[in-house]
């Protein structure tokens, strides 16, 4: 949605998806997203796997809600600030929903470079630290226009924000698990199920495998209602 790919991912082409949320605050349920392009030709529920993937929300949760992002992707960054807590709020804090991040990294080398590391802060780390690290990592992306700019996000700027989230002895742990590449066969994971899908921009939303093509939040309220009703009559 927010910098969509087509054919080569390069970052030229990204710019004819780019979505803008806009977001207002009329009722507790009524906030606008207002979409420019579709983010996907995927419409029917599709299986997927959630096992080893960083969430937040109660085990328990009926609904599964994935946002596939980019951490280079400005849009996501706004989505994480603006929407995301919006969705935690209504669906994940009541106990309807869980929240899954799956990495789709297609803006350049830098967004592979960053999901692998976020990778291996989960498989070294645990989920609460991930999302320290994921949360702080979208909030030193840039807002001057240079988030296209390769080589901002080093291995030594993905170290540097660990360590204000980590203990030293841990960030040594999650660089050598970066290093060896421990990491590839997880963000390979969501890379092969973000182009099963179909998905073509970020971020992303699916419920309980269903494309979430809506326009506001009362819609996705909607689509979780009736996710969760299907749950519970399977």
């Amino acid at each position: 949605m927010a910098k969509g790919k087509k054919g080569t991912k390069k970052t030229a082409n990204s710019s004819s998806k780019f979505i803008f949320w806009v977001i207002g605050f009329v009722a507790v349920a009524l906030i606008a997203f207002i979409f420019l392009s579709n983010p996907s030709k995927t419409t029917k529920k599709q299986t997927i796997d959630y096992s080893g993937q960083p969430y937040i929300g109660g085990k328990s949760a009926p609904v599964s809600i994935i946002e596939f992002g980019d951490y280079k992707c400005p849009s996501c960054k706004q989505f994480g600030k603006n929407v995301i807590p919006v969705i935690q709020q209504e669906f994940v804090d009541t106990g309807k929903a869980k929240l899954y991040f799956l990495n789709d990294a297609f803006i350049n080398v830098d967004s592979i470079r960053a999901a692998k590391f976020a990778e291996s802060v989960y498989a070294v780390l645990g989920n609460d630290t991930f999302w320290k690290f994921h949360d702080l990592l979208y909030k030193k992306q840039p807002e001057d226009g240079k988030y296209e700019k390769i080589d901002l996000y080093d291995e030594k700027f993905l170290t540097d924000t660990l360590k204000e989230v980590a203990r030293d002895a841990d960030v040594k742990k999650v660089v050598g698990h970066f290093r060896a590449k421990k990491s590839d066969a997880a963000f390979q994971k969501d890379m092969d199920l973000a182009k099963k899908l179909n998905v073509t921009g970020t971020p992303t939303l699916f419920v309980n495998g269903k494309l979430f093509d809506g326009q506001t939040i009362d819609d996705l309220k909607k689509m979780v209602d009736a996710a969760a009703k299907e749950k519970g009559n399977e």
